[in-house]
């Protein structure tokens, strides 16, 4: 037996501790999400935006923090955003006609009119083919610093999420998605 024999075995045996542990593990994490590894389509936006969100809301329950409330105003910035991105090819927080986050929502909405304290945050994410599902894009946020503060920030309360069928680049053709989500509070006094 060579020396490198033994550790082959040793991986071998990690690997299948792994396998075995993780997908209980997961599984009891994710059970209330339905439809959480869904690939999305035209046809199940909605279902894929409830997953997403139930899963956002997953983390931060979890962690003591409230759930977030889904809001129609941020969600239609969301979703002309996320439409934008694909549209015209870019995946940014700042558009190409210079508008950002802020000058979307002022522009477009009366979310932040008469409220006397307001702040904002987003996450983009874009996955092709399995890494399209809500899931994916829920793990791709948290494992990121920044995206994983605005999901955990306790200040935020609302939300609007926003799927666009496709990728803001060429692609080949493969199924994609692509979302943003846009996080706020509103104080009025």
């Amino acid at each position: 037996m060579t020396r490198s024999a033994p550790l082959r075995i040793l991986s071998s045996l990690a690997l299948t501790c792994l396998a075995i542990a993780l997908p209980a593990a997961t599984a009891s994490a994710a059970a209330p999400c339905a439809n959480a590894d869904m690939l999305p389509n035209a046809a199940n936006v909605a279902a894929v935006r409830d997953a997403t969100l139930c899963l956002l809301n997953q983390e931060r329950t979890s962690r003591g923090l409230v759930a977030l409330r889904a809001d129609g105003q941020l969600r239609k910035v969301a979703q002309r955003y996320s439409g934008q991105m694909v549209g015209q090819r870019f995946f940014d927080h700042v558009g190409p006609d210079g508008s950002t986050l802020a000058s979307r929502v002022v522009r477009t909405t009366k979310y932040v009119a008469r409220a006397a304290n307001w702040s904002l945050g987003e996450n983009l994410y874009w996955g092709s083919g399995d890494l399209a599902t809500p899931r994916q894009s829920v793990t791709g946020w948290m494992n990121s610093p920044g995206h994983r503060r605005n999901v955990l920030n306790r200040r935020f309360r609302d939300i609007g999420i926003g799927i666009t069928i496709g990728a803001p680049e060429d692609i080949s053709g493969q199924s994609a998605a692509t979302y943003a989500t846009e996080y706020g509070t509103r104080s009025f006094r």
